[in-house]
């Protein structure tokens, strides 16, 4: 899809309207002001997408935790201080 030019005046008027078109038909824009361009709308780049596959695998490839993990874990959850119960929203 080939982008639009629109001035930076016409984007002031219509702001919503134009960012509705880049993110409802993927429409991309560009800004001149003075016959310069000063700017591009366009939709994000699609985030990276992975398979359960893909993640299982990854899963599998991991090494296992070092010996005594576990055992610092429970040391650190032990060494923090006990809270009470929430405050109550009466107070």
């Amino acid at each position: 899809m080939e982008p639009k030019k629109i001035t930076a005046t016409e984007l002031a008027r219509s702001l919503s309207d134009v960012l509705s078109q880049v993110h409802y038909r993927g429409e991309t824009f560009i800004v001149e002001r003075n016959g310069d361009v000063v700017a591009t709308l366009a939709p994000p780049e699609p985030k990276p997408q992975i398979t359960f596959g893909e993640l299982l695998k990854l899963l599998r490839e991991r090494h296992a935790p070092l010996e005594g993990f576990a055992d610092d874990l429970e040391e650190i959850q032990a060494s923090q201080p006990k809270i009470g119960p929430p405050p109550s929203w009466d107070d």
